[in-house]
C-alpha cells in the first residue's frame, strides 16, 4: 500500500504564492510520475501539473509561467510550486502518484487527501 501525504495549502492573497509537498511512502518498486489536480465547488477534478521519473513535466496552459512541479525521487517527494496566484486558482489540490510494484506493473494510481488552497482578491 502506498500513502500520499501532502502540505503546504492555505490562504493567501492575489499575487502571493505557495509551495505545496507531497511524500509518498509505503512499499514499491518506482513511482513512475507524480502530479498535482484540483477541483473547484461544482467543478470536475483537472490535472494541474505533472512530472515523470524522468523529469519530463506538464503543466496546464492556465498555470504556465506562474507554478513549477518538480519532485525529489530520493525522498519520494513532489512539489508545486505557485506563484501570482489568482482567485480562480481556489480549490482543494489533490496530489497524484502512479506507482509500480515490479518492473512489468503498469502502475496503481493513488490520490492524496486533498490540500486547501483559497486566495482571495
Amino acid at each position: 500500500q502506498v500513502q500520499l501525504v501532502e502540505s503546504g495549502g492555505g490562504l493567501v492573497q492575489a499575487g502571493g504564492s505557495l509551495r505545496l509537498s507531497c511524500a509518498a511512502s509505503g512499499s514499491f518498486y518506482s513511482i513512475n510520475a507524480m502530479g498535482w489536480y484540483r477541483q473547484a465547488p461544482g467543478m470536475q477534478r483537472e490535472l494541474v501539473a505533472s512530472i515523470t521519473i524522468g523529469g519530463d513535466t506538464y503543466h496546464t496552459n492556465s498555470v504556465k509561467g506562474r507554478f513549477t512541479i518538480s519532485r525529489d525521487n530520493a525522498k519520494n517527494t513532489v512539489f508545486l510550486q505557485m506563484n501570482s496566484l489568482k482567485p480562480e486558482d481556489t480549490a482543494v489540490y489533490y496530489c497524484h502518484a502512479e506507482v509500480s510494484q515490479n518492473y512489468y506493473d503498469p502502475g496503481t494510481h493513488y490520490w492524496g487527501q486533498g490540500t486547501q488552497v483559497t486566495v482571495s482578491s
